[in-house]
């Protein structure tokens, strides 16, 4: 499937580092051109560059910050003024917020669903009918792993994936046939700058991280064969039929383990 997409083009939010940046990578090397999509221009300039370097991409870059409202559709709108035809969407923006409910920044975790939905869901509907009648494209949504169940200190985030997840699924069955695939991608712990953002534990950091190149490579593969969603790694798959087992509360209790936020001092008074 993915052959077909060289010399079209392909929108990547998220692009600048992690995930995205690796589908950007990967993308090119089979042939497709990119719309990079993020807040930082100076790393998409620099990835732009690299790319044009080893295999002649043309790349169009535009900076955005999709966690204000409206941003997605000038988004898509500055897209259509440069004559572009979005062939693949990969929605790879997105972040955590990880805090107990008596240090939560409210504002921070409407931003997060901003992005993590609310912008994800605009560039979807935004450009899936193009696709639609065009009866060919794909559309790449990032969900997680934390899709899969309710997840302690980190719930707003957990609900917001599994929001993705089915928000995928449900179009998958819609658009199929119209040769349009939509996929949720569910990666657990993975090594990019994501965790850092999120302030997760020192310890999940490293835990059974898996290499963003390992992912997009599944990823890829999984949309070849028009899945409607992938985990990539076979444990990280078993933990999601593994939360199905349990009851809910036990699920949920157990999660505070593994997501406990590591509860910062108080500074001393000036």
């Amino acid at each position: 499937m993915i052959d077909a997409y060289a010399e079209r083009w392909a929108l990547i939010t998220g692009a600048s580092s992690g995930i995205g940046k690796k589908f950007a990578q990967k993308l090119a090397s089979r042939g497709m051109h990119l719309v990079l999509a993020a807040r930082r221009q100076d790393l998409m300039r620099q990835l732009a560059d690299d790319l044009f370097t080893r295999h002649g991409t043309k790349c169009e870059i535009i900076e955005t910050d999709l966690s204000k409202p409206g941003q997605a559709k000038q988004l898509v709108d500055e897209i259509g003024s440069r004559n572009i035809t979005i062939e693949l969407l990969v929605n790879s923006a997105g972040f955590a917020v990880v805090a107990d409910i008596e240090s939560i920044d409210a504002d921070r975790v409407q931003q997060m669903l901003q992005l993590n939905v609310s912008a994800l869901t605009d560039l979807t509907y935004r450009l899936l009918p193009g696709m639609l009648e065009r009866r060919h494209g794909a559309i790449i949504n990032i969900a997680s792993l934390a899709g899969f169940q309710p997840v302690a200190y980190m719930g707003s985030y957990a609900a917001s994936k599994a929001y993705v997840l089915h928000f995928s699924e449900a179009l998958w069955s819609e658009a199929r046939d119209y040769g349009v695939t939509v996929m949720a991608l569910c990666p657990g712990v993975t090594r990019t700058p994501f965790f850092e953002v999120a302030e997760v534990p020192a310890w999940l950091k490293k835990r059974r991280a898996q290499d963003p190149e390992v992912v997009v490579r599944k990823a890829l593969k999984a949309l070849e064969k028009r899945r409607q969603y992938i985990v990539p790694g076979w444990k990280n798959y078993l933990t999601s039929l593994a939360v199905r087992l349990g009851s809910r509360k036990t699920v949920v209790t157990e999660s505070m383990k593994y997501f406990r936020p590591k509860r910062k001092k108080n500074k001393p008074d000036d």
